[in-house]
């Protein structure tokens, strides 16, 4: 059921297709791959999986064992080779996609690691830990390039802007922050006058912008540049739990979200109206990705769920 809330003349509503049974515990993360062919889901049962979107049920493509603690995180390389994952046993480890091998283990994080992040070249990747720092690593060694000090508080979400030069993060220290991604040093410090608990943190496309995700139902777009925020989105809920937004841009924009009252929202970028709720999860809504060029929504869910759901819009 999609229910859709003062929808614009041109919105077509987003319907389920695809319901992904997998994991046996909390949905933490869900990403597409660059290329739109995969899609990945890890969670608090230790594993990650990849679906094929070309099979016509969205087909496991693959498994990925090895974590000895929950995963909270994942991200695919740019070129959709190499998988990162995020756990509680404080480790990122490096997957081959096409086989499901583990590569490389990147130990050094002091507490559990909770999200990561790979530059668009895909030769470093950046992960931020409950330890407080945001650590840089290359990928193909394995070796940790730089330790940030970055937060005062678990740090909540990393993010590369568009050509790999500027790291974005966030912390329930209430703080976003940009790094120089060469030196590691900090350009910027973002701070929101009331500032509530960052949650979630990432670029836009075009990266002049961020999107921000707070602990008291908010997101927000700033101009990071200039440190004005420029729009809030509401009507959503989240103060309790680290969920994840991102920006959709195949069929006009729009901003999506997961929500503690089990939906997925969708809001026109520039009005800031609510266009659809994307209703059919039964729990806590705590990750969504949209994928590359087609129409399609991922979203996956708390421990009541546990489903990872693709969501598509009707063709012509």
């Amino acid at each position: 059921m999609a229910s859709t809330t003062e929808k614009s003349e041109s919105f077509k509503p987003y319907k389920l297709k695809h319901n992904l049974t997998g994991h046996k515990h909390d949905v933490s993360g869900v990403k597409f791959s660059d290329d739109g062919h995969l899609l990945a889901s890890c969670s608090a049962d230790k594993t990650a999986r990849t679906y094929s979107l070309s099979s016509p049920d969205a087909a496991t493509h693959n498994e990925f064992h090895g974590h000895e603690s929950g995963i909270s995180d994942l991200a695919f390389s740019s070129d959709g080779r190499l998988l990162a994952t995020a756990s509680d046993d404080r480790t990122v480890r490096l997957w081959d996609v096409s086989t499901g091998a583990l590569i490389k283990t990147l130990t050094g994080h002091t507490n559990y690691v909770f999200c990561v992040s790979f530059n668009p070249q895909s030769n470093m990747l950046a992960s931020g830990s409950f330890d407080e720092t945001v650590r840089i690593w290359d990928v193909k060694s394995g070796k940790c390039l730089k330790v940030l000090p970055a937060h005062s508080d678990p740090v909540t979400a990393v993010n590369f802007n568009l050509d790999g030069s500027l790291i974005v993060s966030s912390s329930y220290d209430g703080l976003c922050r940009i790094w120089d991604s060469s030196t590691g040093h900090c350009m910027k410090t973002l701070i929101d006058d009331e500032h509530p608990p960052v949650s979630f943190v990432k670029f836009s496309p075009n990266g002049k912008f961020i999107l921000v995700g707070t602990l008291d139902n908010n997101l927000r777009i700033w101009n990071f540049s200039t440190g004005k925020f420029l729009k809030t989105y509401t009507g959503h809920t989240n103060s309790k739990y680290c969920i994840s937004s991102t920006f959709s841009v195949t069929n006009g924009k729009y901003i999506v979200s997961g929500s503690e009252d089990n939906c997925v929202y969708l809001w026109e970028l520039q009005s800031r109206k609510i266009v659809q709720k994307l209703e059919g999860h039964t729990d806590a809504v705590l990750s969504v990705s949209c994928h590359p060029t087609e129409n399609m929504i991922a979203s996956g869910a708390l421990g009541n769920d546990n489903t990872v759901k693709i969501w598509t819009q009707d063709e012509d």
